[in-house]
């Protein structure tokens, strides 16, 4: 049974078309990227995907349990957070709280989700979190006082620490100069050798390519081609799919 199945997910904005019938599924321990170009619906799929947005209709199915259906009625609040709970969300903006430290930010919702419980186990689980981030130094420091590339790298600690299903990164090095892009592809590239489930949307060709067991080439709000990266980004079928990997250096 695939970990992720992803049925007919279509979005507007009005009467802007932003996904037009999105459909493909994962298996556990595969890591899937998405490229495409900027407006091409990437983002938005994967806010979707992690109920920041609510699809106008199709399915999500994650372990075979359905966390989304159109069909249906909306969930509850308690409901929801339930749900959520399947996906890990990296933003590209890091998204952290300024007011706690980076072992704070990484407990805080394994902390609330526990009423309370547990608080030496979870603290445990989030030094050791960001000691496999390379981070065991920067634990009490606050955001303002971490590079970018290691505010990046404590945010993918924090969707870890709530052991998601799939790992979820939305173009994780877009705000990230050069040197500190290879940080945060170095501890992505980790997690794809330890077998995390992730999707990865991403401009870093050779990095989708290289890591990645799966690419998804979106075009316009629809999938244009999916398969094996190396097969989609060095020897792509689709004529859109072409132009626009001309535009990158392999």
């Amino acid at each position: 049974m695939p970990i992720l199945e992803v049925n007919d997910i279509r979005k507007s904005f009005g009467s802007a078309r932003i996904l037009s019938g999105i459909s493909f599924s994962m298996e556990e321990g595969e890591s899937l990227s998405i490229i495409g170009s900027s407006g091409s619906g990437k983002t938005t799929l994967l806010r979707c995907l992690t109920f920041l947005e609510t699809p106008d209709s199709g399915s999500v199915l994650v372990r075979g349990d359905k966390v989304f259906d159109a069909d249906e009625p909306a969930p509850d609040a308690s409901e929801l957070r339930r749900r959520r709970a399947h996906f890990g969300m990296v933003f590209q903006s890091f998204n952290l709280f300024p007011q706690y430290t980076a072992l704070g930010n990484v407990t805080l919702a394994p902390l609330l989700a526990s009423g309370g419980k547990n608080e030496d186990e979870i603290v445990s689980a989030g030094r050791k979190l960001l000691d496999q981030m390379g981070l065991s130094d920067r634990m009490g420091n606050y955001p303002h006082q971490l590079s970018g590339g290691q505010q990046q790298r404590v945010a993918i600690a924090r969707a870890l620490a709530l052991h998601p299903d799939i790992l979820c990164f939305d173009e994780p090095t877009s705000a990230l100069d050069p040197e500190l892009t290879g940080e945060v592809l170095r501890v992505i590239r980790e997690l794809a050798d330890n077998h995390t489930t992730m999707i990865i949307v991403t401009h870093e060709m050779s990095f989708a390519r290289d890591v990645a067991d799966q690419c998804i080439f979106m075009d316009s709000g629809v999938i244009v081609e999916k398969g094996p990266s190396r097969e989609v980004i060095d020897n792509p079928r689709a004529e859109r799919t072409r132009q626009f990997l001309s535009n990158y250096n392999s």
